[in-house]
């Protein structure tokens, strides 16, 4: 029987903004003899469920790792079915997201894009801008090395037209060059599927971020998972690089 949904867990910190490395649905598959595709599918039918799970927590910045720049070098015709199921995701289940209020943005090197997948994600922008719930940002075509050379890049051309020197380069204006700057970075960075690597996600941002890792595969990654997570968060100490209370004693 699978357990009841209370979100009444008074005795949970909740991180504010919350990274999830969404892995495995290829190793789903594979344990069910079934084609990779299936577990693209499987995992994206999850991120609905993990959308409703994080707003009724009362999570508000979601980001979850979609589409990195080096998936591109899958093979053609998995790549060909991801980005279909990017499409039919966004188009599916928006009546969902919006009865949950949930904005929805995208992180990455969107530009780059064909311009069918450019057009989905300015439209999710737009039809969502006024949901306040919480946010959803999907890292799609997303690598954190691109995006701190974006910003290296934007930075250079300000110090080349003389508007700011080098010395007045911080990490502020870092920061401040980043995709989306008003998202806050994350508190809690989750993966699951065993792995034990970040994999070129939210580089920057991820400086003093908690992680925790679960053996289970993302496409089976529910509720309780989740809820075990936000247990292992509360028991964190977050001193960023300071003393703890206890310490200070």
């Amino acid at each position: 029987m699978a357990s009841r949904k209370t979100y009444d867990r008074p005795d949970l910190k909740i991180p504010v903004s919350l990274g999830v490395i969404m892995d495995g649905n290829g190793r789903w598959a594979k344990k069910r003899l079934l084609p990779r595709s299936a577990g693209h599918r499987a995992g994206a039918e999850n991120l609905k469920e993990l959308c409703r799970n994080c707003g009724r927590y009362g999570v508000k910045y979601l980001t979850v790792y979609a589409f990195s720049t080096e998936n591109w070098t899958r093979p053609e015709d998995e790549v060909d079915q991801l980005m279909k199921l990017f499409v039919e995701f966004f188009r599916k289940y928006d009546p969902e997201l919006e009865e949950e209020g949930i904005r929805v943005r995208f992180t990455g090197d969107i530009d780059s894009l064909p311009e069918n997948l450019r057009k989905v994600c300015r439209e999710g922008e737009e039809r969502s801008a006024h949901r306040q719930k919480m946010q959803l940002i999907v890292a799609f075509n997303y690598g954190g090395r691109r995006e701190i050379v974006n910003a290296a890049r934007r930075i250079a051309e300000r110090c080349i037209s003389g508007e700011i020197a080098p010395e007045d380069i911080t990490e502020q204006m870092m920061s401040d060059n980043m995709y989306l700057p008003d998202v806050p970075d994350p508190d809690f960075i989750i993966r699951p599927s065993g792995e034990m690597r970040i994999s070129n996600f939210l580089l920057w941002e991820c400086a003093y971020s908690e992680f925790w890792v679960s053996e289970t595969l993302w496409p089976d990654f529910g509720y309780d998972e989740l809820t075990q997570a936000f247990e292992a968060y509360t028991k964190r100490d977050r001193r960023f690089g300071g003393l703890s209370a206890e310490d200070k004693k």
